[in-house]
């Protein structure tokens, strides 16, 4: 792989650097507990959707929302093409709705003792201590603590769970809710539209910028769980925010579905930023649709690395709407030992002097498949559009395997569009070099991973990316090139 590239400074400093910045235990993930206050029973119906609805007192929209999505859910077939078998989820066996708490806490103090050790485990609300805007925490189906620094919330920013934002903002939130993706986009964006729950509602006034990010946690903790979460995020004229969002969950032998729906608007001039770190275990079905609006001169960037799970599909889409807008797309994916990484996305050109970059990385090791699959799409008639897409991938064994499913579509002969893709191996010249410099076998294949995402990790911030460093580097720590 001619573009990996090890950092200039020490490679042994940079592995102590790493290890002294962070502590996560190497199997924090595991780590659950089971003390709900409601907890519905599996299966899914007309009647649980009402009761969740009834649970969290909806206005009578959002309830005919939820059952007409429920319809469609019942009628949309359950997709074939991925790398995965998705006919072996058993939506009567998954538990769509359960709340360890009553109530959204704005004190950490305040969350339940079992709850707050999961947390601590990951860093809450120590982040936000350190240096977030704001943090949400979702345990299962409800968010148990939501909080904004007070500088932010003076200048108009909401940061709230989704149940709230409905509550507090019900015009804001019925004028964006399925607006950027319809309740029958697919089966999963159905069955989300028709039992979501938490998630994240944000709004950014005209001209204010949020210099620091708001986080989201979202944690499936019980077996056989499915987590819904809905989010939508609108940026107004000329604002900026970089949201970002950490998932985990305990590893059980059965299955669990997570399947988010995140709906995100830039209007005039703004900039979205939405970073996703997940790390699922591998009993995790992760189907999520994600999808931004950007119009004119605005910006989105999506962030994305999948780690975990036993199959995620993941496509973060960007409609590039408005006259000289932006999108970008960075993406990495980690398939080990019975995982699947279906991952990729879409950039959609509908305007003038628009603007779409794609950057996606995968590394296979132990038998996992990766594949990249995305679109672009630039539409007849559109002048001084430009579109790029880079693939790049790293096969560890014989065992493993990456594919790649490009779509691009241009009804434009003056549009500007490149596709470039490489696939190979950790290069024995590199092992060497580092070997030959007293590092052992497993760590100099770390750097070399590292090196080969660095692309992403300077993307995100500097606890974050330390964090990133760290659980990749116990994912490799017995790897050999």
């Amino acid at each position: 792989m001619n573009r990996n590239k090890i950092q200039k400074t020490s490679t042994k400093s940079s592995l102590k650097t790493i290890k002294k910045a962070t502590k996560i235990e190497k199997y924090n993930f595991l780590y659950s507990t089971n003390n709900y206050k409601v907890k519905f029973d599996k299966g899914l119906s007309e009647d649980v959707i009402k009761r969740i609805s009834k649970h969290k007192n909806e206005p009578k929209w959002m309830l005919d929302f939820r059952l007409k999505s429920y319809k469609k859910f019942l009628k949309k077939k359950t997709p074939t093409w991925g790398v995965g078998n998705l006919k072996e989820i058993d939506y009567n066996n998954i538990t769509y709705f359960a709340s360890i708490d009553s109530k959204e806490n704005k004190s950490w103090k305040d969350v339940p003792s079992s709850v707050k050790k999961t947390f601590d485990r990951i860093g809450v609300p120590k982040a936000e201590q350190a240096f977030l805007a704001g943090v949400g925490a979702q345990y299962d189906s409800e968010v148990v603590y939501h909080r904004i620094k007070e500088e932010f919330e003076k200048k108009g920013v909401v940061f709230l769970s989704m149940d709230e934002g409905l509550k507090k903002y019900p015009k804001l939130v019925k004028k964006y809710f399925g607006s950027v993706v319809p309740l029958d986009d697919n089966k999963f964006a159905s069955l989300n539209s028709a039992v979501w729950s938490g998630g994240s509602f944000v709004y950014v006034p005209k001209n204010v910028k949020v210099d620091t990010p708001l986080q989201a946690y979202f944690r499936i903790n019980s077996a056989n769980m499915g987590q819904f979460e809905r989010t939508l995020i609108i940026a107004d004229k000329n604002s900026k925010i970089h949201y970002i969002e950490g998932c985990t969950a305990p590893k059980y032998s059965s299955q669990s579905l997570h399947a988010a729906v995140v709906e995100v608007i830039a209007l005039e001039g703004a900039t979205i930023r939405y970073s996703t770190i997940q790390n699922w275990a591998n009993n995790i079905y992760n189907l999520v649709t994600k999808r931004a609006f950007a119009y004119k001169n605005a910006t989105i960037e999506w962030v994305d690395g999948n780690l975990g799970s036993k199959l995620t599909m993941k496509y973060p889409a960007i409609y590039l709407k408005g006259e000289g807008s932006r999108g970008e797309v960075l993406s990495i994916a980690i398939a080990s030992k019975n995982q699947m990484q279906d991952a990729g996305a879409k950039i959609i050109h509908e305007a003038n002097n628009t603007t779409g970059t794609i950057v996606s990385k995968s590394i296979s090791k132990d038998g996992g498949v990766s594949a990249y699959r995305g679109l672009v799409k630039i539409g007849a008639g559109l002048k001084n559009t430009k579109s790029n897409v880079k693939c790049d991938a790293i096969l560890m064994d014989s065992k493993s395997k990456t594919d790649t499913y490009p779509v691009i579509i241009v009804d434009e002969p003056t549009a500007e569009v490149s596709h470039e893709a490489t696939v190979g191996r950790i290069g024995e010249e590199q092992l060497f070099y580092l070997m030959s410099r007293g590092i052992e076998e497993s760590k100099a294949v770390t750097l070399i991973i590292l090196g080969f995402i660095s692309e992403f990790s300077k993307q995100i911030p500097l606890e974050f990316a330390v964090e990133l460093n760290r659980l990749i580097e116990m994912e490799f720590e017995n790897s050999v090139g």
